[in-house]
């Protein structure tokens, strides 16, 4: 103990704004040539990131003099509720859709006993039956467990299953948990006109009978899993709820009613900063939406069910899956989620096993006890980098809630087609961000696995066809590269002709394989060598495609030489891992066919060598 408080880094100079913009010109300009560096405005432009919704990321952000609000009260930015230290501040709620009865009845039971503390049943063709849910939940005691439903084709029947569930189980009044009516959500699936009278009815029946169950379950999955921004998520998801509103005001139910009946379903995804401040804006919006609707104060707060994101799960490197499922529960968690629910990793292979359900429950425990998640209220709360991309996300996406209100609702838009519109829009700029891999996904366009080994799972039944909105993955781009190779008689090979020693070659020879082991094309190569060393080497590997590597200064002793002498040979087409301008021969132009390099277009170049190798479609 000391009289004197301690100081900690007391004895430095607080830094100044203008002292970091020195230190950054310091290293952005530290190889380019005199006369050439960076303006500190330029270095900015540089070092800001713009995301597929034109959200802009700063490099750096410091201290803002303004009020956080707190969490627990309008606008509920910052949480529903106030964490009272407990570990589980939120429901660990496990999916289920396998439609063998005896299977799932015992993976439920399972899932309660070893640390999930809800369920969540898809009622489909190609998951339960909804004359099985009863089966499914057979020894399951919904007093102590919230149960939810949802369906992509047949929600009255799964709301009915669930509902005749509660009422014999004699506990109607005490079960928690979801009926799962979206009316929107199944028309933008179907691409059919909504039908609102079985909602208002099953909202009638919840509000009378399931007072601490919730019937609609607004559902912002299926856009995510369409491809939609964060913002188009938001202002989707906001737009539906307030077409609820107002039509179970039509049919005289109190917007103040109508509140305690919705939730919504959210995307989880590794996004880390993203994820969070999606569920910290969608609060704040819904809290706006309540307050116009005369609604208390206190019953403003959206609650929000997180699931990990469909779309961002991939089929090769599947184990990486279990690093996005870990981010986006952290993320979810962080931000403040109800429930959160983790897709095993297996899911694009198939049904998940008794181990990817497990690990879906054990991410979310170690969550929640071991790093103590749910003991800290809002603990994004004061980053100002989370603060400004709430705000921002918050901003965007009420401008597009206005936009669709304008023109007649949620309902009208999806009729006109003006959702699919904007979500092709985003579709389209993200997928020029994947090709290019800007947006790299690990384990499939950024260091994939050099031997895919399949996993050991059933096969989930056929989904059925739907008008609406379809589902796409983000790796399928690339999965489909992988597929045309893996159906072909001959492995496609391209070869890579390493000049100069590794030191030269090294860095470029990495980049250029761990292209082409994208799409799995094997790449044998030559170290050094003379033009007709090459030249045998590329023919004994039977290549008819060469990719040059090393580094400038050999490129200009050698490049040019090598490349005459390998289309001499017959050697059809000749690229540089690079520019073709590092060899400073004009010929190059003429002899080499095409360049490797950062920030290309991946897939097309991938795509258009398996066409050049003659592998069909």
């Amino acid at each position: 103990m000391t009289e004197s408080p301690l100081t900690l880094a007391g004895d430095f100079a607080s830094p100044s704004r203008q002292d970091w913009e020195a230190e950054v010109l310091k290293v952005l300009n530290r190889r380019r040539p005199e006369g050439k560096e960076l303006s500190i405005e330029q270095a900015m432009k540089r070092l800001t990131t713009t995301t597929v919704d034109d959200l802009v990321i700063d490099p750096l952000y410091t201290y803002s003099d303004r009020d956080l609000g707190h969490p627990g009260v309008t606008p509920f930015t910052r949480g529903t509720s106030l964490r009272t230290g407990t570990i589980h501040s939120w429901d660990i709620t496990q999916l289920h859709e396998d439609p063998d009865v005896g299977y799932t009845n015992a993976a439920v039971l399972t899932d309660l006993t070893r640390g999930a503390v809800s369920l969540w049943l898809r009622v489909d063709p190609d998951a339960i039956a909804p004359g099985d849910v009863a089966g499914v939940l057979a020894g399951v005691m919904p007093e102590l467990a919230r149960l939810r439903v949802s369906s992509r084709t047949q929600q009255v029947a799964a709301a009915k299953a669930l509902a005749d569930f509660w009422r014999a189980s004699g506990h109607a009044a005490e079960v928690g948990g979801s009926l799962g009516l979206d009316a929107l959500g199944q028309a933008a699936l179907t691409g059919e006109a909504p039908e609102f009278g079985p909602q208002r009815e099953w909202v009638a029946t919840g509000l009378a009978e399931f007072p601490k169950a919730r019937a609609i379950a607004v559902d912002s999955l299926l856009y995510d899993d369409a491809g939609a921004g964060d913002v188009d998520v938001l202002a989707f998801a906001i737009a539906t709820g307030v077409e609820y509103l107002r039509d179970l005001e039509a049919a005289g139910i109190s917007p103040e009613a109508a509140f305690t009946q919705i939730a919504f379903r959210v995307p989880a995804n590794a996004d880390q900063f993203m994820t969070i401040a999606r569920l910290r804006a969608l609060r704040r919006l819904w809290a706006r939406v309540g307050e116009v609707s005369g609604v208390p104060a206190g019953g403003r707060g959206a609650i929000q069910l997180a699931v990990t994101s469909w779309r961002m799960i991939t089929r090769d490197d599947p184990w990486v899956n279990l690093l996005r499922g870990t981010i986006a529960t952290f993320a979810a968690a962080t931000g403040g989620a109800e429930s959160i629910t983790v897709l095993p990793h297996d899911t694009a292979w198939g049904l998940p096993t008794d181990f990817s359900r497990r690990m879906t429950r054990n991410i979310q425990l170690l969550a929640a006890e071991e790093s103590n998640l749910g003991r800290v209220a809002d603990p994004a709360g004061g980053s100002w980098y989370v603060e400004s991309l709430t705000d921002q996300l918050a901003q965007r996406a009420w401008a597009r809630f206005t936009e669709i209100e304008a023109s007649g609702g949620m309902a009208s838009a999806l009729a006109d087609g003006r959702v699919a519109d904007w979500i092709a829009d985003t579709v389209g700029k993200r997928a020029t961000r994947l090709a290019s891999r800007k947006q790299p996904i690990t384990g499939v366009s950024m260091f994939p696995a050099a031997n895919e080994q399949p996993l050991d799972v059933r096969p989930r039944p056929a989904r059925p066809e739907q008008g609406g909105l379809q589902p796409h993955r983000d790796s399928e781009l690339f999965e489909a590269l992988r597929d045309r190779v893996a159906a072909s008689a001959t492995k496609p090979i391209v070869f890579l002709a390493c000049l100069g020693a590794r030191r030269d070659f090294g860095p470029r020879e990495q980049f250029t394989s761990n292209v082409l082991q994208v799409a799995g094309i094997e790449h044998p190569s030559s170290e050094g060598g003379t033009p007709p060393e090459i030249v045998e080497q590329v023919k004994l590997a039977g290549a008819t495609k060469v990719i040059l590597c090393s580094s400038a200064k050999v490129y200009a002793a050698q490049a040019v030489e090598v490349a005459r002498a390998l289309k001499d040979a017959g050697i059809s087409s000749v690229w540089i891992a690079g520019r073709r301008t590092e060899t400073a021969d004009d010929a190059a132009a003429d002899l080499i066919d095409g360049e490797i390099f950062d920030g290309m277009d991946v897939a097309g170049f991938l795509a258009g060598t398996l066409d050049e190798l003659g592998v069909a479609q």
